[in-house]
């Protein structure tokens, strides 16, 4: 016997009916009550004219809704005046529209999670995805289903205006109070308003700062103040060492009598009663080391189905994985996206923490900078970047403050060169720098971590040695700097390209027998080699013979690519610059001198914090014991500095105030 999707028509017309009656009655169920939860058409229809009442102020009555729908042409298509008067005369009373309102809701997302269930059994027929791709696809939808939300339809401004409404009356009547997730620090609240809901806050130091410490005080401050939920994802430290470091912070016992346990009698009974406390604190810690986004994202959602989140702590950014492993700077940039994506789906502001370059100590000043963060280097500023709608090249120093122009970006799938559109071209101060100079003369200066394409990948400067070979597109002429303005080159025995490198990449796509014909035919190409490692490169026109003769699709593409190769020759310091960086969108690369460079990832966060301490690089100063918190960026709101007291012997964070000695001290 076939069964029929669960609907209640009798909640549903006793909910319009309802509203009808009391026109103060949608009050308690406009917030979560949406139109697509009505299984027949004519009762959505009838329940959004009455939406778009209540969100003008107007009382959603028989007269008003009635209006509505002439108004939207739709009054004949829900049954008349005559329809609207038989659901009014069906309610006897309005009192329990919530319980009417409620039914409907369920037997919604009872049809919701009956059509979940369909696209999961799809998912499970697909065999192309990755297994854990799979799973965190099947979990998003449960997840949408748990949380009630829709994530396929247009909202109107009508209703998104209502909940801003609806928000700024509440926050008038706590007017002073934090608007979301309170820090315990109370300057930095001033600025942020408390931690908002779906903001992504990156929390960077260099190492043996405090970073760990001052999240850990937040996630302490949040749970204990205002008993709020916290998660805590430690992916460096044990969850021994983070509850030992609370307790710490809670007792004011010192860190190291309590990790040797050299405690006094009164110390102990401290101990005791801290322990009793934290126990009762809403702090849920994951410590499973080298967790991926996708399983970040997994255990999330699960925590905050099952005990509800307020706020979620991930220590520290650099040991989480992605899906990419072939180039750090975008593996980071998905990461950095994804929990930008989590913080969104779960509604909650998410602290990520991350350690900073070590250009911070090279400098005069200390004090933390955005460019910082990034994992990609600088460039000169009289590199040149090639400019596909120009036709020409730039400096990359004047190229700062424009956006919108394109750039020739390399797609990694294709190895072809794409025209891609730049969101930031900056400065990011001065540093020291190198001259790398290849075989054909082009010259290049970059900071050490800056990478560039090699046949095995994207690597730093200060990793490549001379012998090793670069990507350069096969459309430039030889003469180093010059503008993309001629045709394809013909292929060249100088158009070279190292045969180690194609056998290492070709290894997981070609079967063994292709293997062993491959290493045949680079051995035949270089017959004084006294190994499958070439003595020198293959010429590109071979590798195209190569990849026809072995019927290859890895082999093809990449030898019919936009790119050729260059040996460097040399590797030297060129002293120190200012540098420049752009952010290009999707490849995240460019042509810069004729060469193939990576770029800087734009950061998702929503709020850069960083910290610095003085007395770390100053052993006189006259500030020891005080931290700065730099708000560096901050999407909806002012920037500025906090200062804060350290406590090294409890790791512990606290307001400056506290701390001030009283008049006449």
């Amino acid at each position: 016997m076939e069964r029929s999707v669960p609907f209640d028509l009798q909640a549903e017309r006793a909910t319009l009916g309802a509203i009808l009656l009391d026109r103060d009655a949608i009050i308690a169920i406009a917030a979560w009550l949406a139109a697509e939860f009505f299984y027949l058409e004519k009762h959505a229809l009838i329940y959004e004219a009455m939406l778009a009442c209540y969100n003008r102020r107007e009382p959603p009555d028989l007269a008003t809704v009635a209006a509505e729908l002439r108004r939207q042409e739709r009054l004949d298509l829900v049954g008349g005046i005559a329809f609207l008067g038989e659901l009014l005369a069906e309610v006897p009373t309005a009192v329990h529209i919530e319980y009417y309102a409620r039914n409907v809701e369920r037997t919604a997302i009872l049809r919701r999670l009956i059509e979940t269930g369909g696209k999961i059994a799809a998912l499970g027929y697909d065999e192309s995805e990755e297994l854990d791709v799979t799973l965190d696809k099947a979990e998003a939808e449960l997840f949408t289903v748990s949380q009630r939300r829709s994530t396929q339809d247009f909202v109107p401004i009508g209703q998104i205006v209502n909940t801003l409404f609806t928000q700024i009356e509440r926050l008038q009547e706590r007017r002073g109070e934090v608007a979301g997730v309170a820090t315990g620090y109370h300057e930095l609240d001033a600025l942020t308003g408390g931690l908002q809901p779906s903001d992504l806050i990156i929390l960077a130091a260099r190492p043996g700062v405090g970073k760990t410490s001052l999240s850990l005080s937040i996630a302490y401050n949040i749970a204990f103040l205002s008993r709020a939920t916290v998660g805590i994802f430690s992916l460096e430290m044990s969850r021994d060492q983070l509850v030992q470091r609370i307790l710490s912070m809670h007792t004011g016992i010192d860190m190291q009598r309590l990790r040797t346990g050299n405690l006094r009698a009164d110390e102990l009974n401290l101990a005791f009663e801290g322990m009793g406390v934290l126990s009762d604190l809403p702090i849920y810690i994951e410590d499973t080391p080298g967790l991926s986004i996708t399983e970040v994202r997994s255990k999330a959602r699960r925590l905050a189905a099952e005990t509800g989140c307020n706020m979620l702590m991930i220590d520290y950014l650099q040991l989480m994985s992605g899906r990419r492993n072939d180039n750090r700077v975008q593996e980071v940039s998905e990461i950095s996206r994804g929990l930008k994506a989590l913080a969104r789906e779960l509604n909650v502001p998410i602290i990520a923490l991350s350690q900073l370059s070590r250009a911070v100590e090279g400098r005069t000043s200390h004090v933390p900078m955005l460019s910082d963060l990034r994992e990609s280097g600088c460039l000169a500023g009289e590199t040149l970047v090639y400019l596909p709608d120009e036709g020409t090249s730039r400096r990359i120093d004047h190229l700062v403050g424009h956006t919108g122009f394109r750039v020739l970006a390399l797609n990694p799938a294709t190895w072809k060169l794409e025209p891609r559109p730049v969101t930031n071209a900056f400065a990011t101060g001065h540093k020291p720098v190198y001259r790398l100079t290849t075989r054909r003369g082009h010259t290049i200066r970059a900071t050490g971590n800056h990478k560039f394409m090699t046949v095995n990948g994207w690597r730093r400067l200060d990793l490549l040695h001379p012998g090793e070979h670069l990507a350069l597109p096969t459309t430039m002429r030889s003469q180093p700097h010059h503008p993309l303005e001629l045709p394809r080159l013909t292929p060249t025995p100088d158009d070279l390209i190292p045969a180690a490198g194609w056998q290492s990449r070709l290894a997981s796509s070609l079967s063994p027998r292709h293997q062993a014909l491959l290493e045949h035919m680079t051995l035949f190409a270089a017959p004084q080699a006294t190994s499958s490692l070439l003595k020198r490169p293959l010429a590109r026109s071979s590798a195209q013979r190569i990849a026809t003769t072995l019927q290859s699709e890895a082999l093809t593409v990449l030898a019919s690519g936009d790119v050729t190769w260059d040996e460097i020759v040399s590797i030297e310091p060129a002293g120190a610059t200012l540098v420049y960086d752009l952010t290009v969108a999707e490849h995240h690369s460019f042509v810069a001198n004729n060469l193939v460079v990576s770029n800087s990832i734009e950061q998702d966060a929503d709020i850069v914090m960083f910290i610095y301490r003085e007395e770390l690089y100053d052993k006189e100063t006259d500030k020891k014991g005080l931290a700065e918190i730099h708000l560096s960026k901050h999407r909806n709101g002012p920037l500025g500095v906090i200062p804060l007291r350290f406590e090294a012997r409890t790791t512990r964070f606290q307001n400056l105030e506290r701390y001030l000695a009283p008049e006449g001290y």
